[in-house]
């Protein structure tokens, strides 16, 4: 008689998940799945976060021992710091024009891409680039370059007659080629309104006309409102992108700020503190701040929404 082969042992593991119901089976298959999610979420977020909040309440250089200070680095922060109140202000100047600005160009040019064209393909893409390319090193020396003393800008009004303007000696001037820079970057913002008007029915624009309502009108009675909640999404984030910008301020600037400060953005005043000076728990205290600020701008948004913003149920 042949001796009858012994069935391997099943794995521990494989026999406990084989004994589970389908439907925890497909829990367990679904946290698995997210898991890389968490454990980044946890690894470069929450725990930097936690760690920026302990150390906003130390004097901390990252060559001595973190030593415990309590509430004296937001004290110092609001009583005995200029440069934090400058920085604010030209970061709260650079978001109230930058944000609209950028708006108000991707509205614009969403709307005559939306017009029926054989390269409608080929523009979408073409004006999405420069928010691929807007935040790198590379396109802020180029915008450096294009206004400098003897950039682009100036070549061109000296050739038409006109003085040059020495846009990095101002700090009015200076932050204004920031929000050019800004507006430039407005693909993102554009694509959103696109989807957003090819969404709106043509039954609408057909009764408005036969109302006898002109473009302006249908623009101001049908377009904008039925675009309110696509404005609001944009209008929380770009703001919120905009309280964060750094990069084009540090390369036009030379990471100073300069002209008297006048392009000294939150977040390059925080590197300042941070990598010029070895004030760890002072920048920890400035970005803690910062987020505060964002958090009730945000709620502030969502709070006047409901006097706005349209939802799909409502009649336009």
């Amino acid at each position: 008689m042949q001796k009858k082969e012994k069935a391997p042992k099943e794995n521990k593991i494989k026999r406990w998940y084989r004994l589970l119901s389908i439907e925890k089976q497909d829990n367990i298959s679904g946290h698995l799945f997210i898991s890389p999610f968490i454990i980044g979420f946890l690894a470069f977020i929450v725990v930097p976060m936690g760690i920026s909040l302990y150390m906003s309440f130390h004097d901390y250089d990252l060559l001595t021992e973190a030593k415990f200070i309590g509430f004296d680095n937001f004290i110092r922060i609001f009583t005995k710091d200029p440069k934090f109140k400058q920085s604010l202000l030209v970061t709260f100047k650079y978001v109230l024009t930058a944000v609209p600005l950028r708006l108000i160009v991707a509205l614009a040019v969403a709307m005559l891409i939306n017009r029926p064209s054989k390269f409608s393909g080929l523009y979408r893409v073409l004006f999405y680039i420069p928010s691929i390319l807007g935040g790198s090193v590379a396109v802020s020396i180029m915008w450096r370059n294009l206004f400098g003393d003897s950039g682009f800008i100036n070549g061109l009004l000296t050739k038409i007659g006109l003085d040059p303007v020495y846009f990095f000696k101002s700090p009015g001037t200076a932050l204004m080629t920031l929000v050019l820079l800004a507006a430039w970057q407005f693909g993102s913002s554009m694509l959103i309104f696109l989807s957003g008007l090819k969404n709106i029915p043509n039954d609408y624009y057909e009764a408005a006309e036969i109302d006898g309502a002109g473009k302006v009108r249908q623009f101001f009675s049908i377009t904008l409102p039925v675009l309110t909640p696509i404005i609001f999404f944009n209008v929380v984030y770009q703001t919120i992108q905009s309280f964060l910008t750094f990069t084009p301020a540090y390369i036009i600037s030379n990471g100073t700020g300069s002209p008297r400060n006048g392009t000294l953005m939150y977040s390059l005043y925080m590197y300042q503190r941070a990598f010029n000076d070895f004030k760890m728990g002072y920048a920890s205290a400035l970005a803690w701040i910062l987020l505060v600020i964002m958090v009730v701008i945000t709620g502030i948004f969502f709070a006047t929404s409901k006097y706005w913003v349209h939802s799909e149920n409502e009649e336009v």
